[in-house]
């Protein structure tokens, strides 16, 4: 496979479920992924080693612009960040597809509708095993198709805690899961929210598309393959090569198709920095006559709220089974949206101490055994100045956040209606730059090439032969989690492609 039909930059849900569409399709696919497989060590189900030590984080620092350093919480591993993510399978709701406006301004509508997307959902969701059940959530759009497996079941203090919502006249919904649980617990007794998947317990983009994608002897995975920059052919209408290292070693392939699946930053990163083409006016690096590369940056507001109450213990293993969209397109008093409410995997006293380093750490272990401990999520707005950017090797990150009047909103609503189930203590801390919290929208799909850079299946304006799919073709964040929706955009893609006969 010297010149593949296509090469497939990136491994995370994006690429590998682009790649299971493609696969079966005759063409030659290779796909590069910087990283290596997870390794089944100890380390995966110890909480000090992942959340103190921050054993898997990886080596590379981002500034903020302006200059401080941070270290991200991006991983470099085959199947990408999923195979550290929540395994939360959530569709968008209908209406965020449509423009809607919210207490910091009005977030974008799709180039197409629900409707049209709605079948590529449920793929996604039967590629990816997901485990839910209809009928619970208001807010839940149309499915032409029920899910093919029963949600994960709630343990005893989380059956407690959806009867007290359920209580006060809300709608606490099981979440839809990608989770075989059995499995899981084979592993160890510890959730998957934030831990490593080194088995088949959790569907990640390795477990579930990659592994479907590799049965056809068609497609090869390299790793250890970091993409450096793209070359355009002469005319500047195409991508002539991609130009990598593999252990250090310089390659370069020279492909009928490429589709970019680094992730939100780093596909942005990989276009900044290659070697202009003929974009005309403005534009820095490829595919980017509308000088939109980068820009829009988004990573959903979000804080952890522990609801605790010291007279009972929460002596769930996994926990995360519940969601409230309760106020998730209105504030509950026909005011403008707030957010979306859903548990966080059980935490436990390194996982505290992890943020809180001053505190003793019997009294984190007391605190997270008796609190229920939950993760508030509202939409991030695009704003061209919230954008990644390069500045020689480094990668820069200006982020400019938005909307966080909703979730000051939801927080507080929630805090009354912990107390009101009778948990006397509630506290909450939000997540900063160093969790990447669904992070989107920096190479967004759109009809018009003066403001988008991608069309809307994810096929660059400017470039014939190279699509972006993953995170960043995302024209809004929404306040649910984001891997469902790339799935299915990347099935839609697929199939676009095969029909096209873009490789033939």
């Amino acid at each position: 496979m010297t010149n593949p039909d296509i090469v497939i930059i990136g491994s995370g849900i994006g690429g590998a479920t682009i790649a299971s569409g493609l696969a079966g399709s005759g063409a030659s696919i290779l796909m590069l992924e910087r990283g290596e497989p997870l390794p089944a060590t100890p380390h995966a189900r110890d909480t000090r080693s992942i959340f103190v030590d921050g054993h898997y984080r990886p080596k590379e620092m981002w500034r903020e612009a302006g200059g401080a350093a941070f270290n991200p919480g991006n991983y470099y591993y085959v199947g990408g960040n999923s195979k550290f993510y929540g395994a939360v399978l959530i569709r968008y709701r209908k209406e965020d597809f449509s423009a809607m406006e919210h207490f910091g301004g009005v977030s974008p509508a799709w180039p197409f509708s629900y409707d049209e997307f709605e079948p590529w959902y449920s793929k996604a969701e039967q590629l990816f095993r997901v485990r839910g059940t209809l009928g619970e959530d208001p807010t839940e759009p149309f499915h032409s198709i029920p899910y093919a497996y029963k949600p994960v079941p709630d343990e005893a203090p989380i059956a407690r805690a959806r009867a007290e919502l359920k209580g006060l006249g809300l709608h606490p919904a099981s979440l839809p899961l990608g989770v075989d649980i059995d499995t899981w617990l084979k592993g160890g007794r510890t959730g998957w929210d934030a831990f490593p998947n080194t088995g088949q317990g959790k569907m990640d983009a390795q477990t579930a598309p990659l592994a479907a994608a590799l049965k056809d002897s068609n497609v090869r995975l390299e790793t250890g393959c970091y993409v450096e920059y793209l070359e355009a052919a002469p005319d500047a209408k195409n991508i002539a090569a991609i130009h990598y290292r593999q252990n250090g070693e310089a390659k370069k392939v020279t492909p009928k198709l490429v589709i970019l699946s680094a992730g939100a930053v780093n596909s942005a990163v990989i276009l900044l920095r290659s070697p202009s083409a003929n974009n005309g006016k403005g534009g820095k690096g490829l595919a980017n006559r509308s000088d939109q590369i980068g820009r829009n940056f988004m990573n959903h507001n979000s804080s952890a709220m522990l609801a605790i109450d010291p007279r009972r213990r929460n002596d769930a293993v996994y926990q995360k089974t519940l969601m409230l969209n309760d106020y998730y397109l209105s504030d509950g008093k026909g005011g403008k949206p707030l957010g979306n409410v859903q548990l966080l995997g059980k935490i436990d006293g390194n996982m505290l101490k992890a943020n809180v380093k001053t505190m003793p750490r019997f009294a984190l272990d007391y605190m997270a055994g008796h609190a229920v401990d939950w993760y508030l999520m509202c939409e991030d707005l695009p704003d061209p100045e919230s954008r990644i950017m390069v500045d020689g090797n480094d990668i820069v990150m200006q982020w400019r956040r938005s909307n966080m009047q909703s979730l000051d909103g939801l927080t507080r609503v929630m805090r009354e209606n912990f107390r009101a189930c009778g948990y006397p203590i509630v506290l909450s801390r939000p997540f900063d730059k160093r969790t990447p919290s669904h992070q989107c929208g920096t190479v967004k799909m759109g009809d018009d090439p003066a403001t988008s850079p991608l069309d809307p299946f994810c096929r660059s304006f400017d470039h014939q032969n190279l699509f972006v799919v993953d995170a960043s073709f995302l024209p809004n964040s929404a306040a649910v989690n984001p891997a469902l929706s790339i799935a299915a955009q990347a099935l839609r893609v697929a199939d676009h492609i095969r029909k096209s006969d873009l490789v033939a």
